[in-house]
């Protein structure tokens, strides 16, 4: 008798909201997809907006998809340019037109692309993997004055020789008013370049500089004072390959072409002769986040 007044009742107060069944979990809602956005390597993207305005297109450096939604962003944002994967002189000049709507200027502006402002051109449009980051533009190898990026590749370089780098003359001579030797061109005025005393080494170690210095993302050459008819004493010049604040002034890339000319086997200088660096010190192109795992 129980069991069959069991039923009714369970069904009358179902039907009076006392008892909740159970939703099956197939009609539970589904969460939104959240959309998946192309990546951006900034490693990439910034190691080409240094070679690729002088030497051409470059698929080596492995940027051209970066570089494509790079360009179809700033079109989007009316700072129209061609979509061909190419960071060449349009592009660079296109950057620094939105670097500019910005806000930025000076170094700010040179038409690499930046970690702030390249977050906020891919907002809804790609995210940005393995970030550069100069730091503070304050830091010092010993006396001389260079970012923090600059600072922490001439730290690893160091640790792999068993003698002392001495950096003679460091960056940012613009924005410092500091004056930097009149045979450098400008290629100080900004951050990434360095040169290196090399007075009392051997030409074995003065090689094996060089290569360190490779060997952590420079591109990196021994200047002899018979490259300029005696108008600079030896010693070692460098740019940090990548750098996000290399000058940009007047149309004029100095530093950034020179980091091209390396990329190529040239030495960087107005007559792009080959790089005299013996076979046996000489190491692949590559960045700082490579070398250093930077993801």
């Amino acid at each position: 008798m129980l069991r069959t007044l069991a039923l009714p009742l369970l069904t009358l107060l179902t039907l009076l909201g006392l008892v909740v069944t159970a939703t099956p979990a197939s009609a539970a809602p589904k969460p939104a997809a959240v959309p998946v956005l192309p990546v951006v390597d900034m490693t990439a993207l910034t190691a080409a907006a240094h070679v690729e305005g002088y030497r051409g297109n470059q698929p080596a450096l492995g940027d051209d998809d970066s570089t494509r939604l790079v360009q179809l962003a700033l079109t989007a944002r009316g700072f129209r340019v061609v979509a061909d994967g190419h960071y060449g002189r349009a592009t660079t000049a296109a950057y620094i037109k939105y670097q500019r709507s910005l806000g930025y200027k000076g170094v700010d502006a040179n038409g690499i692309p930046g970690p702030q402002s390249l977050a906020r051109l891919g907002q809804g449009r790609f995210a940005v993997a393995r970030v550069v980051q100069i730091g503070s533009r304050n830091d010092r190898y010993g006396t001389k004055r260079v970012n923090t990026r600059t600072r922490q590749m001439l730290t690893a370089a160091d640790a792999t020789v068993p003698w002392t780098i001495t950096v003679t003359q460091g960056s940012y001579c613009v924005l410092t008013k500091a004056g930097c030797a009149k045979a450098s061109g400008g290629t100080h005025d900004a951050g990434g370049s360095i040169d290196l005393k090399v007075a009392g080494m051997t030409s074995t170690q003065r090689w094996r500089t060089v290569q360190a210095l490779r060997q952590v993302g420079f591109a990196a050459w021994l200047r002899l004072p018979s490259q300029c008819g005696g108008c600079w004493p030896a010693h070692i010049h460098a740019i940090a390959i990548g750098d996000t604040d290399l000058w940009q002034k007047n149309g004029k890339y100095t530093n950034r072409d020179q980091v091209a000319d390396y990329f190529v086997g040239r030495n960087g200088l107005a007559g792009h002769a080959r790089d005299n660096t013996p076979t046996r010190y000489r190491t692949p192109f590559t960045t700082w986040e490579r070398y250093a795992g930077i993801v």
